[in-house]
Order: C-alpha cells, then sequence, then structure tokens
C-alpha cells in the first residue's frame, strides 16, 4: 500500500472517527474518537513507511500520531528527533506508544534514558523511568539498583501522577527480578503506600509494589 498520500490517511482516520469513543478517550487525556483495533488495522494495510509517519506526525493530530508510530522505522530516527517528539507527545496514550514501540527499539534508547531521566519536566522525566524499568528487568547490567532504590524512596512519594507511576514500575521490577533487593523494595513500597488504593479490575493485580511484586514473584516460583 506504499504511495498512499497523507491526505488520504487523514481523510481515513476523520471518516473513522466515532463520538462515542472520543468520550471515553478524553476522560484519560487522550482527544481522540478512532478505534484502536482500526487504527491497527489501517497500519497493517499501510505497513511500514517512514515518510508517511513523518508527515502524520508533523499533523499533530492525536491519531494521525498513533498510526505515524504504527508505520514508522524506529530505528530510523535520529536521537534529536526522538527527544523533540517526546517533548511533543503530551497525549498518554501518544507518550506511551513513543516510548514502548520506537524508543525502546532505537539504538539511542540508552542515551536518551539517561537524558531523560532527571529532566526537570515530569513528563519527559517518565519515559527515563519508563526506561530505566524495563532496563532493570531486561538488562540490568550497570545499573546502580541500590541507588534506584534511594532515589524512588526520596522522590516518588511527592512525584507528579506520570512520573510516579514510572517510578513506582522500577521500584516494582527491582523487586520482582532482583531478589537481593526485594526486601528493601518491599519496605519502600509499603511505608511510601504509592497506588495502594489504586482501583483494580477484578482478575488483575494492582500496581500497589508490595502486592505487584508478592504476586509476581508467587507466579514466577509457582511449580510449571
Amino acid at each position: 500500500m506504499n504511495g498512499t498520500t497523507l491526505d488520504a490517511v487523514m481523510a481515513e482516520l476523520s471518516g473513522l472517527q466515532d463520538p462515542r469513543v472520543r468520550e471515553v478517550n478524553e476522560k484519560r487525556g487522550d482527544d481522540h474518537g478512532v478505534n484502536l483495533s482500526k487504527l491497527r488495522g489501517v497500519a497493517k494495510r499501510l505497513k511500514t513507511q517512514q515518510d508517511l509517519a513523518r508527515g502524520l506526525w508533523a499533523t499533530g493530530d492525536t491519531a494521525a500520531r498513533l498510526l505515524a508510530l504504527l508505520i514508522c522505522r524506529p530505528k530510523d530516527f535520529p536521537a534529536a528527533d526522538l527527544d523533540a517528539m517526546l517533548r511533543e507527545a503530551r497525549a498518554p496514550k501518544v507518550h506511551d506508544w513513543l516510548v514502548n514501540y520506537v524508543v525502546r527499539k532505537s539504538p539511542h534508547a540508552e542515551a536518551l534514558r539517561l537524558a531523560w531521566t532527571g529532566d526537570p519536566d515530569p513528563v519527559v522525566a517518565s519515559a527515563g523511568w519508563a526506561l530505566t524499568g524495563d532496563r532493570v528487568a531486561k538488562s540490568p547490567d550497570g545499573l546502580d539498583l541500590a541507588g534506584l532504590l534511594d532515589t524512588i524512596e526520596a522522590e516518588m512519594k511527592d512525584a507528579p501522577d506520570r512520573l510516579q507511576w514510572a517510578m513506582n514500575s522500577t521500584l516494582a521490577q527491582i523487586g520482582i527480578v532482583h531478589p537481593e533487593h526485594r526486601g528493601r523494595a518491599l519496605r519502600i513500597g509499603e511505608r511510601l503506600e504509592v497506588l495502594k488504593d489504586y482501583p483494580t479490575p477484578p482478575n488483575c493485580t494492582s500496581p500497589f509494589a508490595p502486592i505487584w511484586i508478592n504476586e509476581m514473584v508467587r507466579r514466577n516460583e509457582a511449580p510449571a
């Protein structure tokens, strides 16, 4: 489907807008009304198109940016472009997809993680912490886990929501994956009580770190 024009794709996205979907999304801070399954269907048809992805991103439209993140080629973005894109990505879903689908696959992921984690903008810093949590779980060599726990213990309680969530996820990953730090991670979670009362649907694990850690450890240690 290469050769599809930007105008044609924008018209298609406009036709997929559903006021009911927009109403639900707006409660989460996402200003679009396109069903994500339908959006993924469009991406599957378009396949990878880096130039079209850049054009979609440049529109500033949330649905277009989500589609751009599905059809782009992550390794083709320079670090400076990814940094600029993150700072523009204020809709939560765009922010999450950019970090998870693009930055994590980029050769610049580690440099950006280091640059973003201490950024004064808490939304940018949350991306750095999301990447840190990923490294804690998958490639922890070289990380100062005790130092990360020090920072989490000192700063997570009063951090803005999105940054707090990313720091809490890192705390949980440390406790789940690294038994030598599990006791301290559990104590930090119990003392700070971050997300302790977060509403959790039935059959889902609470994001409260002590519950999350203990449940995942139980599952990992259960007989096959």
